[in-house]
């Protein structure tokens, strides 16, 4: 290399403006009075002239060549200090910020016209920061904006969690712990359950499912309170064919449950169970309502005629039967009654009837004893679905199919034929053979009712008034 030239190249990445500008004045200003040799003094004064343009961008790589010539540019000299015959930065640490002079304080290179280091030709070197000094505030600012983010995200989730918290108080004293001692074939056992207060023709009610009471008489159902009353009831009604139950209870002061509209739940809404799981009373379970309109399903050897289950993912085990499943507002939206389990407990797959459903056969129960059942008087077609409407050119997106008219039922009154493909029902569009048979098995008795069917491609108005099913 000539000796008498010194092109050096310097490539910095300056990871923020405020840490650029901070170094390069740290470094120039410690270098520069300690009588430094003129190549570190034109390297910082360069640098300190790239600022003016470079620091107004982002976060940039600078790359600037410096040529040291034999003949430097003169500078204006506001210190009389005496150049040492040699620098070189070894030290890793910098002095303080109160050390360093004003900018106004550098001296020209006019000082150092006689530097020995430059007339004997050696190099300069200035020692800049390790990127371990350098990164580690900027780790710990980091660290702390996320932690930061992560308060403020879960602010979110525990006003969730305070939400859930306050609706399991609210509604825990309208949640009854059932116990239900049973014989059958010579066999004695007990069976907990749960069932959730209600007010019904201005009576208190415990609401259950009836396969937790049956073959149980009122003297052998014990119920217990969230704050350890216990009672039985005066009086028992129950319908095999929705398995809903309910009890009669006397001289207890007991807070009624609020009801919710079960037909406004939506599917993924938050849901809350409350049962006693192996009888674990008063326990809280939380997920989401996974499925709505959950029919024909095969519930051990209970046959249950009338089905229309909700389907959720909290956590329901043998025991929740009875007990309410609500939504955030603490309202019953439906009534914890089965699951679909390989092993006897949950996986994440229950079922309840809803609330709207389960309302009206407690109604019927109270008021007349019994569920009377609507009767239409049709035979459908278990097999036909949605395709074959499809098939068939009918937009409809569901319907029952009539195989055959029984002589002399409110169907044959209505004019009602085989072939016939029932789409509505009491102004709700009918989505399969059982949706209709739940649909007319719950309707009250005399009740005089439109439907619309499609018969050899034409639409048809129609109404039928439904009988007792005797």
């Amino acid at each position: 290399m000539n000796p008498t030239s010194y092109p050096a190249a310097e490539t910095v990445r300056h990871p923020t403006v405020a840490e650029r500008r901070s170094r390069l004045a740290q470094m120039c200003g410690w270098v520069m009075p300690q009588r430094t040799t003129l190549a570190a003094s034109v390297a910082c004064a360069l640098a300190l002239g790239i600022t003016s343009i470079g620091f107004a961008q982002n976060p940039t790589i600078i790359k600037r060549s410096i040529d040291f010539s034999p003949n430097p540019p003169s500078y204006s000299v506001t210190d009389n200090v005496p150049a040492p015959s040699r620098y070189s930065a070894r030290d890793s640490a910098y002095p303080s910020d109160s050390a360093y002079p004003s900018d106004s304080a550098y001296p020209s290179d006019s000082a150092y016209s006689s530097d020995s280091a430059y007339q004997e030709n050696r190099s300069v070197s200035v020692r800049r920061p390790s990127l371990d000094e350098s990164t580690e505030p900027l780790i710990e600012d980091q660290r702390e904006r996320l932690f930061d983010e992560l308060a403020e995200e879960f602010s979110m989730f525990d006003r969730l969690g305070n939400l859930v918290r306050r609706v399991s108080t609210l509604v825990k004293p309208s949640v009854i712990h059932i116990e239900a001692h049973k014989t059958e074939k010579n066999e004695s056992y007990d069976e907990a359950g749960a069932g959730v207060v209600l007010r019904i023709n201005n009576e208190t009610w415990v609401m259950t499912n009836r396969h937790v009471i049956v073959s149980a008489s009122p003297k052998q159902i014990l119920l217990r309170t969230s704050d350890g009353r216990e009672f039985h009831p005066v009086k028992v009604l129950s319908d095999p064919s929705t398995d809903v139950a309910v009890m009669k209870v006397n001289g207890i002061d007991l807070p009624a449950a609020r009801l919710g509209d079960s037909d406004s739940t939506e599917i993924g809404d938050f849901v809350i169970a409350i049962g006693s799981p192996f009888g674990l009373s008063h326990s809280v379970t939380f997920g989401i309502l996974s499925a709505k309109g959950r029919r024909d399903l095969s519930l051990g050897e209970q046959r249950i005629d009338l089905q229309d289950f909700f389907q959720t993912d909290a956590a329901i085990n043998p025991g929740n039967s009875g007990g309410p499943l609500l939504n955030l507002r603490g309202e019953v939206v439906a009534l914890n009654t089965a699951i679909a389990s390989s092993s006897g407990g949950s996986e994440g797959i229950g079922f309840a009837i809803p609330m709207n459903m389960a309302i009206k056969v407690a109604d019927q129960l109270v008021r007349n004893g019994q569920l009377r059942r609507g009767y239409l008087g049709v035979t459908l077609d278990p097999d036909f679905s949605a395709a074959d409407l499809a098939a068939a050119g009918y937009q409809e997106k569901g319907g029952a199919l009539v195989k055959n008219v029984r002589p002399g039922s409110p169907a044959e009154l209505a004019h009602l034929q085989r072939g016939d493909i029932i789409v509505e029902f009491d102004g709700n569009p009918v989505e399969n053979d059982d949706h209709l048979v739940a649909r007319v098995g719950l309707t009250p008795i005399g009740s005089k009712i439109p439907m619309i069917i499609y018969r050899d491609g034409k639409r048809y108005r129609t109404a039928v008034t439904l009988t007792d099913m005797r």
